[in-house]
């Protein structure tokens, strides 16, 4: 491997670093912390009285519904015209803006809480889109596992970083001079936008959109439209494709519901204080690196199927324990259980659908956007089932039951899902 080869791959993977503090520290640990202390428990919006964390969860699928919609038809003029970065980098800047707005946040100004939390989402989910679909262009399909589960390693390597020091701030808030937790709690979501944005430009140096393509206009809408069409048809017309994307789908609401609530949830049905599930976030975080790297290890042995299937499993045990927690201990277990297969599954997803794009096809961020579509309207049924459901019966225990379903849905599907010829190949060159 060259050495610009290696460094091409390195600064991929270093945007892991740079957006995953969004993921842990605003949608996983601090923001729903600052979220839950600063809101009634009882909201009224448009003329319905609702609970903060259904508010929450709706929003959250607000989002996730918008960039489903509106990331297909830009993948398509990605794609015609060269501009995968180019997105990349919008989105980026919009995440990153919005969470250090976040800072802005009290409780005489609930909107701008709101409004944050889906522009910051939608920066996120859309980056991430532009990201993946260079996965394909800058590696062969024999170190797709390997380099996917290396992104997300180091991923959580620096939010575990980035939490820590906000931890320290938290914990010791009147030795750095703050009047209250609240305080280091809202300067967290600047530190996240200042540290999403600046860490962002080493990828931004060594990814380079493909030149002589042609400038945004009218005529690549409508080019980029007909590049999704054609990407339809592609992978409607391949039945491993199609079946891993729905395979794909219900696992998703499962697990990325899962991840999403999982602070909320501890504080409501457990009772784990702020600091206490500030600390398990940042066990299960460095559990994860090791997970991610297990996994990609026994997809190497057993292929990806099988290792997807592994996981499912647990994640399928992980909605049971969920149910059944009561106690800190049982919590800590559970919580042991998502860091396990949290980082393997989302890096292994992502590898195995990069294996199933045609070899030296120019459409990977389309292809990529149907993934994308999947993902997030898996969250946005996800998050409104869960907080349907808690509403309805005034637990999220029941919740999580649903959730279960869903892993068991997407393991029959997979089971029936043509994989392993085609993947084994890959990993074992």
């Amino acid at each position: 491997m060259s050495t610009k080869y290696s460094k091409t791959i390195n600064a991929w993977c270093s945007y892991d670093i740079s957006n995953s503090v969004y993921k842990l520290l605003i949608t996983t640990v601090l923001f729903p912390l600052y979220y839950k202390a600063v809101t009634n428990d009882q909201i009224e919006v448009l003329g319905y009285t609702l609970k903060n964390t259904v508010l929450y969860d709706y929003a959250l699928a607000l989002a996730f519904f918008i960039i489903a919609f509106v990331s297909p038809l830009l993948s398509g003029i990605a794609d015609y015209g060269g501009h995968r970065k180019k997105f990349m980098q919008v989105f980026t800047f919009l995440g990153a803006g919005a969470c250090a707005a976040m800072f802005l946040f009290d409780a005489q100004h609930l909107w701008i809480g709101i409004l944050t939390i889906i522009f910051a989402a939608i920066g996120y989910e859309g980056s991430t889109l532009f990201y993946n679909s260079f996965l394909p262009k800058i590696a062969d399909k024999a170190l797709h596992d390997k380099i996917s589960a290396r992104g997300y390693a180091w991923g959580y390597a620096g939010s575990v970083v980035l939490l820590g020091i906000n931890l320290a701030l938290i914990m010791n808030y009147d030795s750095f001079g703050f009047e209250n937790k609240l305080q280091p709690l809202r300067l967290s979501f600047v530190q996240v936008g200042l540290w999403w944005f600046s860490l962002s430009w080493i990828a931004f140096f060594f990814l380079k959109d493909e030149k002589g393509k042609a400038a945004i206009s009218k005529q690549i809408l409508k080019r980029g439209y007909e590049e999704l069409i054609l990407v339809q048809k592609q992978i409607f017309a391949d039945v491993a494709t199609r079946r891993f994307l729905l395979s794909f789908f219900f696992y998703s609401m499962g697990l990325q519901t899962l991840m999403l609530v999982a602070i909320m949830f501890g504080q409501n049905e457990v009772g784990i204080e702020g600091p206490k599930l500030i600390i398990t976030i940042l066990i299960l975080q460095l559990v994860a690196i090791v997970g991610a790297t297990f996994f990609a290890f026994i997809s190497k042995k057993v292929g990806n199927k099988a290792s997807l299937m592994s996981m499912l499993f647990i994640w399928l045990l992980v909605c049971v324990g969920g149910y059944l927690v009561q106690t800190i201990i049982q919590f800590y277990f559970v919580a042991a259980g998502v860091g396990l297969v949290m980082g393997g599954i989302q890096s292994q997803s992502r590898s195995t659908f990069s294996k199933l794009i045609p070899d030296n096809s120019e459409k990977t961020a389309s292809y990529f956007s149907f993934y994308n579509f999947a993902e997030k309207m898996a969250i946005v049924f996800g998050m409104i089932s869960f907080g349907y459901i808690e509403h309805i019966t005034g637990s999220a225990r029941n919740s999580t039951l649903a959730l279960a379903t869903y892993f068991i849905i997407a393991m029959l599907i997979l089971w029936r899902t043509p994989l392993n010829s085609l993947l084994r190949k890959s990993t074992l060159s």
